[in-house]
């Protein structure tokens, strides 16, 4: 147990010194921590730490799809329902088809573990893709339809990793049976995942309280996932529509105090999950490395290399025609939806990172048949999924940037940000014209002091002033001095208040207030920062 806890230790520190490198040379920290793991993997008396199937399956996966469901709008989801379903649902299903068709023929696998590895990478992964892409100022678009694919994908990718997986078990599956099963699953799912949303919000406003609304939300995403994965679904659905109900219908439900705590407990969960499920991942290289000595180097190489292939092509291949052919076919569609750049779908092609969740797929295949045969071709498929993770997330990780430079798409990505940032600025001010009109609507019903009615003001006139009125570059100059000498006095503010406390003149009960006041300005000065206007 002690051994265990201090390499828990040294993860987390590798971790934090990790991030700090991917900061300091602007690389996305997933490709670093994957990196790490498998340096780490291969240290000297380290102990082995393998990566338990059910551990990403059961309990961390569930948090990470919960946590991107809830940040991502529902309103640019159902917008962008139809590219999405076409490659979370589409573009999974010919992948690992044309996985399939490619080992049969050219490697020689059966149909049915050919469908199997094809499921396993078919899915891009939810969390190194847009841990990359949004590092890159991408048209807002790209990341949407990135993002709803990596929430659905998965769900997709383990129904069919089932129905093979069942096939192989029992020698064979009806594709009319197991069609049918797919629909049904993914209703029910959605259904369940809703109801689990409303309960979860009505709970958490019956309690009254951030720490136990905090609890409620971190068990959420595994009532919702648990239940339908125990019978034969993916949970993944299900997880997916919680969170979109949550993300639409919680604001007005999810009290101020619980939704400033929830930002923190939740940034740093995500943090942490992310982290480490990488350097894991890193760190199964050192057991498929003992295991690759009884296997034929010549043969990992070779299938690795066909499977790589095969998923990048096969992205391409899929995306074009689904992105363009609807058009022409509809010319409604075409006026209502024009067909983007074809730089937009290059970059959305290549971003096919595969993740974690394809390493714990081929980690759950069973070491044995039902008749006590050994798996088919089971160290094959860990060795390629593995492959595929790794070649897709550093080499496509690393060359994306170029990629977007080379394609120009930042370019529409900043005039996009630029413009939310005006709508944002807009949307301020009217809100507190709204509140004003509030005001004056208030105080003619009630009996109101000009005191009173003078502070009011004052607290509405100071928050209409810390409003830019442009994001010209000399505004933005001034707004960034002022912003830097409140921080200098807040600064100025806090010391003063530690050296009360230290003299005795004020209690620590008080200090603690007082710094409470003080962090949320200091939050509130780092959320008016409008990054990315121009400098």
């Amino acid at each position: 147990m002690e051994a265990q806890f201090q390499t828990f230790l040294i993860l987390l520190a590798v971790l934090a010194g990790t991030a700090l490198a991917a900061r300091r040379f602007n690389v996305a920290p997933a490709i670093l921590l994957m990196l790490a793991g498998v340096g780490l993997a291969f240290v000297p008396g380290m102990p082995p730490v393998e990566l338990p199937p059910e551990l990403v399956l059961l309990m961390v996966l569930p948090p990470l799809i919960y946590s991107a469901s809830v940040a991502m709008s529902w309103r640019e989801f159902k917008n962008n329902l139809r590219p999405i379903v076409l490659l979370a649902v589409g573009a999974v299903i010919f992948t690992a088809a044309m996985v399939a068709t490619a080992t049969h023929y050219l490697i020689g696998l059966p149909w049915t573990i050919g469908f199997l590895l094809g499921a396993i990478v078919a899915p891009p992964d939810v969390v190194a893709p847009l841990a990359i892409a949004r590092r890159l100022n991408l048209p807002r678009r790209i990341l949407v339809v990135l993002e709803g694919e990596g929430l659905a994908n998965d769900a997709t990718a383990l129904i069919l990793y089932r129905f093979a997986l069942a096939a192989i078990m029992v020698g064979h599956l009806s594709l009319p049976v197991a069609a049918s099963e797919f629909f049904l699953i993914v209703a029910g799912e959605i259904a369940f995942g809703i109801g689990v949303g409303w309960l979860s919000l009505r709970a958490r406003k019956w309690a009254h309280d951030p720490q136990v609304e905090l609890t409620l939300s971190l068990i959420t995403p595994y009532v919702a996932y648990w239940l339908p994965e125990h019978v034969g679904g993916s949970g993944v659905i299900a997880t997916v529509a919680c969170g979109l109900y949550v993300s639409w219908n919680g604001p007005l439900l999810i009290s101020s105090a619980t939704r400033l705590q929830g930002i923190f407990f939740w940034d740093l969960v995500i943090y942490l999950i992310e982290g480490l499920l990488f350097l894991l991942t890193g760190f199964q290289m050192r057991a498929l490395y003992e295991k690759s000595r009884a296997f034929p180097l010549d043969d990992i190489m070779i299938a690795t290399a066909v499977v790589v292939a095969i998923v990048v092509i096969a992205r391409f291949a899929w995306l074009y025609p689904a992105t363009y052919l609807p058009r022409m076919l509809s010319p409604s569609l075409r006026a209502r939806d024009p067909s983007p750049p074809w730089q937009w779908v290059s970059t959305l092609a290549f971003i096919g990172v595969r993740g974690a969740v394809s390493l714990a797929a081929a980690l759950a295949l069973p070491f044995t048949l039902p008749n006590g045969e050994a798996f088919p071709f089971r160290d094959l498929i860990l060795f390629v999924a593995f492959g595929v993770i790794f070649i897709t997330l550093v080499g496509f990780g690393l060359g994306l940037p170029a990629m977007v430079r080379w394609l120009g798409v930042a370019d529409a990505g900043r005039s996009e940000h630029i413009a939310e940032h005006e709508a944002e600025i807009a949307a301020r001010r009217q809100a507190l014209d709204a509140a004003l009109q509030s005001l004056d609507v208030l105080t003619a019903e009630k009996e109101v002091s000009d005191e009173v009615m003078r502070l009011l003001r004052a607290r509405h006139e100071i928050r209409v002033n810390q409003l830019p009125d442009s994001l010209d570059p000399a505004h933005h100059d001034v707004s960034a001095a002022g912003t830097a000498l409140t921080r200098e006095l807040i600064v100025a503010e806090r010391k003063f208040i530690h050296d009360l406390l230290r003299d005795g003149r004020i209690t620590d009960e008080t200090r603690r207030r007082i710094e409470r006041d003080l962090d949320l300005e200091e939050a509130s000065l780092a959320n008016r920062e409008y990054r990315g206007a121009p400098l």
